[in-house]
């Protein structure tokens, strides 16, 4: 009798798990979180209750839905019941706290783990590196991660070692990353690396413009065996057009189809856009050909890098017709693709166009962004109109928009421009404690316009202002405030400010030179202007027009020494480098 209930209860048992298992299985599809709620309430409440295993299941579809705190609640109802919970379930409560970013409560469910006297499994740990990662806390994870190899309390897998070294590559430490792909390489790592592994490290050797490694990487890595996949690829394309090496990264295409990796839409785009940037729109053209060929399809990423492109090189009216043919595509222009023409119209000096697209866009629904307003805004003050750049700007405000350091960059140079210092000043101290405040760039817009306009005082106090902040002075800063020195005839202020920004760690370059020695000449110091000279063109500087007409002046007449007449002959016999005209 009592095995015939025994037999009878793992029937019920088995067969409830097979029901539920179907409805979990049904729910993968359905992607309902109250469905999956109610289905939860069934299974608490059968009796025997299904296994944990199922419990699991569901939970884990609850949290591929991105219901992280649901999950946690449903895991304390189970607790609260009875339900014996497993090392499974406890990993992904730690992968719910860590995915709300409370590490915290991951740790504390791990001490629970040791006070039950479990032995946490692998993928416990490798859910708290990860937490750790995702809070930012990327060397307490390469902590943990020597703690676990130094005490072997586990052997990780490439799930783990790829959490650390995407890690590493996530906060710049691309070196430590390297390192550690080198250990798993190594002959006493018994994890070896995949393809997963170095996609991380070459793209962020990629990224940080260090591609030539990122190649050495690639090849070392094809020569023991891991095959690339496009991810591989693509991230060597995309290094190497960053660096204008767009023939490699075509040659880079070839080679990937012919070790049958096959190129998305991605990876022509990347060209696409390379090529577009660099102004040449018929490779653009002839990659979006080569693509079609491969039966891809341009989306309006590939249509907005060439509008983008077209606008470039200011031809706009190329621009509107590639436009025209995304539409016969079916491919609908977004904000990107208006604002790119917008800006190109703007910069081709038809605001009238610009203002009308800018108007028929919003009147097909889409909203201007930042880049749009900015855009505007630069075309109106280019063509003196700051009163509706100053009603645009308003507007841009109203509706929500919260202007960039490039926005008002334009607005500063713009109002200035069209002397309107005083009211770019005020607008300034508007932003109060803003970060926008400790811009070297808008600093060096201001005293620039302030010194342009006639009020190098200002220029002087701004000066001083940023260097009271702490604001650490570009070469544009120091140029600026030279050339009001220069032309308030403080000459000597100019020339110990050149030094001074030697000392600093900013090297003056050639417009700085410029400045002092062109002063120098005018005042008819040539002794020291020789000095500066001779030190500029050490330095791989040269003269500019103004200055060497200057020079020429104030050479002596035939059959007189003079060190001027030695540099100019020097200069005229001199390859250029730096694109001034010597004569």
């Amino acid at each position: 009798m009592k095995c015939t209930r025994i037999r009878l209860r793992n029937y019920y048992s088995t067969a409830s798990t097979s029901h539920f298992n179907q409805k979990i299985l049904h729910l993968k599809n359905a992607s309902k979180v109250d469905d999956a709620l109610q289905l939860f309430d069934e299974m608490l409440q059968r009796q025997p209750p299904p296994n944990i295993i199922e419990f699991n299941k569901l939970i884990t579809g609850i949290v591929k839905m991105k219901h992280y705190s649901t999950a946690l609640s449903l895991f304390k109802q189970m607790r609260l019941t009875g339900v014996p919970v497993s090392i499974p379930t406890m990993n992904i409560s730690i992968n719910c706290y860590c995915r709300l970013n409370q590490v915290a409560y991951g740790f504390a469910l791990l001490a629970t783990l040791f006070k039950q006297g479990y032995s946490p499994s692998l993928a416990t740990y490798s859910t708290l590196i990860n937490g750790l990662v995702l809070a930012d806390r990327v060397f307490d994870a390469v902590e943990l991660f020597k703690k676990l190899l130094r005490e072997k309390l586990c052997d990780p897998d490439q799930v783990m070692y790829g959490t650390v070294i995407n890690g590493l590559c996530k906060v710049g430490h691309t070196s430590k990353a390297l390192e550690l792909l080198r250990f798993m390489e190594s002959v006493s790592c018994k994890c070896k690396p995949c393809v997963e592994q170095y996609n991380a490290v070459i793209d962020s050797l990629c990224k940080d413009k260090m591609v030539d490694h990122a190649l050495e990487l690639f090849a070392k890595m094809t020569e023991k065996g891991v095959t690339a996949d496009d991810i591989t690829y693509n991230s060597l394309i995309q290094g190497l057009c960053n660096f204008g090496r767009e023939t490699e990264a075509a040659r880079m295409l070839i080679d990937m189809e012919e070790e049958g990796v096959s190129p998305g839409a991605y990876t022509f785009n990347i060209l696409v856009d390379s090529f577009c940037k660099k102004g040449s729109v018929k490779d653009a053209e002839l990659a979006i050909q080569a693509m079609v060929r491969r039966g891809l399809y341009p989306d309006v990423i590939t249509y907005n890098a060439l509008v983008d492109g077209y606008c470039l090189r200011g031809e706009v009216d190329d621009a509107e017709k590639v436009i025209e043919r995304m539409m016969e595509r079916d491919i609908v222009p977004d904000i990107i693709t208006y604002s790119s023409l917008i800006d190109g119209f703007c910069k081709k000096k038809r605001i009238d166009k610009a203002m009308r697209l800018f108007q028929e866009i919003q009147d097909k629904g889409l909203i201007p962004d930042v880049v749009t307003y900015s855009s505007m805004l630069q075309g109106l003050y280019d063509s003196g109109n700051p009163a509706a750049a100053k009603e645009l700007f308003n507007e841009m405000q109203a509706k929500g928009h919260t202007p960039t350091v490039w926005t008002y960059g334009i607005l500063f140079h713009g109002m200035c421009k069209n002397s309107q210092t005083t009211d770019a000043l005020a607008l300034f101290r508007s932003l109060g404690s803003n970060e926008l405040m400790k811009d070297i760039g808008l600093y060096n817009i201001l005293i620039n316009g302030c010194n342009k306009s006639g009020k190098p005082n200002l220029a002087l106090d701004l000066y001083d202002e940023l260097v009271s902040r702490g604001l650490k002075p570009n070469v544009r800063t120091y140029n600026a405030v030279i050339r009001v020195y220069c032309e308030e005839g403080l000459l000597v202020k100019g020339k110990e400010l050149l030094r001074k920004m030697e000392e600093s760690g900013c090297l003056p370059d050639s417009f700085t030179y410029n400045i002092i020695v062109r002063e120098l000449l005018k005042k008819n110091e040539c002794g020291e202007a020789e000095i500066f000279l001779e030190e500029m063109i050490n330095r791989g500087f040269m003269p500019d027009h103004a200055t060497f007409e200057n020079l020429l002046v104030r050479i002596p007449n035939v059959g007189k020494d003079s060190r001027l007449r030695t540099i100019v002959l020097k200069l005229t016999s001199v390859e250029r480098k730096d694109g001034g005209i010597p004569c």
